[in-house]
């Protein structure tokens, strides 16, 4: 087997006896508390957690490191520790050649992202599980990502594959260096900034019109398959096709989430959706849920529910923050990472159904019922399964059919809880509660749901208490322990958390921490020379290169949450500077963004808040937070706008954004700013609504 690559390690030509090693002690995942790690802790392999340790007994030893990462819900992941890491003879070889380390991408993003980077820049395409192959210095030389037992699909058996790499490692050691050397190198380039890329409202009105092009007309999403909700991308879109009053970027979104809400990518039965469709119909999903996309489609389908008010959408909320506090609410209170796609060995048993199966449950008459909406038929949907799904009803029924189904699929919930659950993983990670404390705080207003406020403060509270030490976030808990070094990411959602907090409920000390938070992020990972938030902190000390990334992945990017957290601070507070810094953020990625703007989606939406921040206040006197003036405001798309209902005691504020806004002659009254220029106080409804539509496409 040849492993050429863009760096290619070629074939050793000689062999080697195996010397007598030190004697390794056996599996050590026991003691972790990573779920994933834990998944592993029985495997014949001597698998062992990142760390110092491990990496000093590839230093001892002199054996190349293997690094398998990947997370509890990846069903690959399953599938390639079945095969290989649960077999003695696999695990032998495994032992006998390599230091064997298992990293949970989940709990170490940063060590992902460093080993994931490698894996492209061997011109191979990235996904979990990650096999990756490195020196005693943990550069990476070589690597894959899932490898069959046998060989099969046009992949190389992994005993093949590790024997051969072994070889190579230790006959050819200049050229295995070289390759790390190049692979650390291409890690470390820095697009330079590009003159003349003028990021401002001609460049977004356009962009938003080729953006259209790339979305199915029919179904959704990006044209092709596999789909996958691409929250920055059509963040993007919509925030273009409101302020460029752009129609079709508008009526794309409502597609795509309307197929997305109606797909089977959506789980009908419990609520929450699955990590994404493997076809272009959003019929199929690879079944795991994770926290982050549920989050980003909560917050997006609140944002367009308000311009649409489309039941479909609200509804669909609804029930995904029901799952979310029903089955996702972790330790302390706050929200736990994901469901496995597995369960009984086999990816999506818990969700789908035979046509036999609804009917013994519902009967023959409701099962029919039942069938004709949720595409149930007795050969199956989907590989002889069904996939409950209502694509071929897209609409809406009426009251009485609506009530009809809900109760039909209260008996279908009580007959799946009987069902092998997937696996839950319970860890808590500080990002991915970011994304959702910000989502829940804001639908909280919009909806009008004071236990979802409840439940993101609690969630809130605990990351800021029981993950935080010495004034430092850390990024993972679970079992009782805070663990691995806070990413960007974490800061910078949780601070986003920390903004919308603020609007929901008034208290300064939100946004009191969001400012330390910034101060934090600004002296540990601001890259002074070069400009951006690196990856990691400058004293994470096990990371062996650190990254700058602007580029969009499954969640946003750490610069571009901060340019929207930035431009808030700065409107919010007058301090000029955290405006300075958003600016420097977009200019450190202009290189980047001028050869592949698309690729770069959230820093671009993230720029509209720098060309035109908004801020609305409505203040009331009444403080039962149902005046008349709010209800307009919900009903209005303003993406990116800062939005305050304040009353009594909270009109207060010291921000001063804030200062000065008073009722007029004891009426509710509502200012709009766009930028420095505010409107004079608005007392009309009707006046207020023309205002909005005015002030978010820059009139």
């Amino acid at each position: 087997m040849a492993l050429g690559t863009a760096y290619s390690v070629p074939s050793a030509r000689t062999s080697r006896t195996m010397e007598p090693q030190p004697k390794m002690s056996e599996n050590r995942l026991g003691a972790e508390t990573s779920p994933y790690l834990l998944q592993h802790k029985d495997n014949p392999v001597h698998w062992r957690a990142w760390g110092p340790e491990a990496l000093k007994e590839a230093k001892e030893t002199g054996k190349p490191i293997l690094l398998s990462v990947g997370y509890a819900a990846c069903h690959w992941c399953h599938v390639m520790a079945h095969e290989s890491f649960e077999d003695e003879a696999t695990a032998a070889v495994m032992n006998e050649l390599f230091v064997n380390i298992k990293v949970d991408r989940e709990e170490r993003p940063d060590i992902d992202a460093i080993y994931m980077g490698a894996l492209h820049r061997l011109g191979q395409q990235g996904g979990w599980p990650l096999t990756m192959f490195l020196d005693g210095d943990a550069r990476p030389f070589w690597g894959g990502t899932y490898f069959p037992k046998t060989s099969q699909w046009g992949r190389p058996a992994f005993v093949d594959v590790l024997r051969q790499v072994e070889k190579v490692y230790r006959a050819e050691p200049g050229k295995v260096a070289g390759n790390a050397t190049a692979i650390i190198a291409s890690l470390s380039e820095i697009a330079p900034a590009a003159d003349g890329l003028d990021v401002g409202d001609a460049l977004l009105r356009d962009l938003t019109g080729r953006m259209v092009r790339a979305v199915d007309p029919v179904h959704g999403g990006i044209q092709g398959a596999p789909k996958f909700p691409q929250w920055s991308f059509f963040w993007l879109l919509w925030r273009g096709g409101i302020r460029y009053d752009h129609e079709p970027a508008r009526a794309a979104i409502i597609t795509t989430l309307a197929n997305i809400c109606q797909g089977g990518i959506y789980d009908h039965l419990g609520g929450g959706f699955a990590r994404y469709s493997v076809d272009e119909r959003w019929l199929a999903p690879h079944f795991e849920k994770m926290l982050y996309d549920n989050a980003l489609l909560v917050d997006i389908l609140t944002e367009v529910w308000r311009e649409t008010q489309d039941p479909l959408f609200k509804v669909r909320v609804e029930e995904t923050v029901g799952w979310l506090l029903r089955e996702m609410v972790a330790e302390g209170g706050a929200f736990a990472a994901s469901y496995d796609a597995d369960s009984e060995g086999e990816e999506g048993k818990f969700y789908v159904w035979s046509a036999a199966e609804i009917e013994k449950v519902l009967g023959p008459e409701d099962a029919a019922f039942f069938a004709r909406v949720y595409d149930v038929t007795p050969e199956g949907n989907w590989e002889g399964h069904n996939i409950l799904n209502r694509l071929g009803s897209m609409a809406m029924l009426s009251d009485d059919d609506e009530h009809r189904l809900s109760s039909l699929r209260a008996k279908l919930v009580k007959a799946r809880v009987a069902r092998v659950h997937p696996g839950w993983d319970d860890k808590v990670l500080a990002d991915w509660n970011g994304l959702m404390i910000a989502a829940l705080a804001r639908a909280s207003q919009v909806f009008d749901c004071p236990d979802w406020l409840q439940a993101a403060e609690r969630a809130f509270a605990f990351i800021e208490t029981s993950m935080t030490v010495e004034g430092r976030l850390l990024h993972s808990f679970r079992n009782g322990r805070a663990s691995a070094p806070a990413t960007a990411s974490d800061y910078a959602n949780m601070i986003w958390a920390a903004l919308r907090l603020y609007q929901a409920t008034a208290r300064e000390s939100y946004l009191a921490t969001a400012r330390r938070w910034t101060e934090t992020l600004d002296r540990h990972y601001w890259i002074a020379d070069r400009g951006g938030y690196a990856t990691t902190a400058d004293d994470t000390e096990d990371v062996i290169v650190r990254l700058r990334a602007g580029s969009d992945d499954a969640t946003p990017n750490a610069n571009a949450i901060m340019v929207s957290n930035l431009a808030a601070l700065s409107q919010l507070t007058g301090v000029t500077s955290y405006a300075d810094r958003a600016a420097a953020i977009l200019r450190a990625f202009s290189g980047e963004l001028a050869k592949n703007l698309v690729n770069h989606a959230g820093l671009l939406a993230a720029a509209i808040d720098i060309i035109a921040p908004q801020i609305v206040v409505i203040v009331s006197s009444s403080g039962d937070g149902t005046n008349e003036l709010g209800s307009v405001l919900e009903r209005h798309s303003m993406p990116g706008a800062l939005e305050f209902s304040l009353s009594g005691a909270s009109i207060g504020l010291q921000a001063p954004a804030l200062a000065g806004k008073s009722t007029i002659d004891g009426k509710s009254t509502a200012y709009l700013c766009i930028g420095p220029q505010c409107s004079p106080p608005l007392c009309d409804p009707v006046a207020l609504a023309a205002a909005l539509k005015r002030g978010r496409i820059g009139l």
